[in-house]
């Protein structure tokens, strides 16, 4: 396929290595209109919505996305990949936690331009086939005149389908915002804005209190643990004391205040929350 056969737009998608519902509250963070649809097992995608800012104040979509991964997967255990395209060529990025986020570029022409330990992140951060896979991204970076910057993007997006990401149809590297817009609302994609910070706080902590340690942090066990903190911390601030007989400890006296800090606290939590579901 040539480069002519490709519309010059330009335009980016963001690909989560988790479920919709977890994706939600960082997608809001970002502070831009998006939609956001499953793309697969354990995937979801999300699409600029409406007049995008970052087309209206020139940033490059290789720049934008790189940004927007790097948000989204900052504080998450999931990575994001950012997939872009312009008239000057093509690329993606990969963000996952701390680390630096990486990316490749293809020229319009379809050359390979910027790193390739960018595949080796890749293929790492997804935990995709290092042999198979890894012979796969060889060829992306191999010449083929046939081949644009857009078509090596299609075929990057061909190897993700094997870590099970699937993107509604018209989802496509290449397609303007006309017809990702398009697409989205025929994949009956949710429309995610920002909430505000209140309402963004809150459903942060709604997502938090859903995960593995949210019984802890709220409800009948979050209160028995509350309730234990608070006595063991003001017994080791009493035994702590110094009295006529014997020395001070700091030691059991900071650890006291820690405990009984950290209690009230998850007291504290448990019915500030409770009030804000009434």
């Amino acid at each position: 396929m040539s480069a002519t056969d490709h519309g010059r737009t330009a335009g980016l998608l963001l690909l989560c290595r988790a479920e919709p519902d977890r994706v939600r509250p960082c997608a809001q963070f970002l502070r831009e209109p998006l939609f956001l649809a499953p793309a697969g097992e354990d995937w979801s995608v999300l699409v600029p919505a409406g007049e995008e800012s970052w087309r209206e104040t020139g940033a490059r979509p290789a720049v934008v996305a790189a940004e927007w991964a790097h948000a989204l997967a900052a504080a998450e255990p999931w990575p994001a990949v950012g997939l872009w395209w312009d008239e000057e060529g093509a690329g993606f990025v990969v963000a996952a936690g701390f680390r630096r986020t990486v990316g490749h570029t293809w020229l319009a022409d379809g050359s390979p331009l910027g790193e390739e330990s960018a595949f080796t992140a890749l293929r790492a951060r997804l935990g995709l086939d290092p042999v198979l896979d890894a012979a796969a991204f060889d060829r992306l970076v191999e010449p083929d005149p046939d081949a644009d910057g857009t078509d090596r993007l299609l075929g990057l997006v061909a190897v993700l389908s094997r870590a099970g990401l699937h993107l509604p149809a018209g989802l496509a590297p290449g397609a303007g915002p006309g017809a990702l817009h398009a697409a989205a609302g025929a994949a009956a994609a949710e429309q995610v804005q920002w909430p505000g910070w209140r309402a963004a706080l809150g459903e942060g902590l709604t997502e938090a209190e859903r995960g593995p340690l949210g019984r802890w942090i709220r409800g009948p066990r979050a209160r028995v643990l509350g309730a234990v903190e608070i006595a063991a911390g003001t017994s080791l601030l009493a035994s702590a004391r110094r009295g006529p007989a014997r020395p001070a400890r700091p030691g059991r006296a900071v650890l006291g205040a820690l405990l009984l800090a950290d209690g009230v606290l998850t007291l504290a939590y448990d019915a500030y929350r409770s009030r804000g579901a009434r």
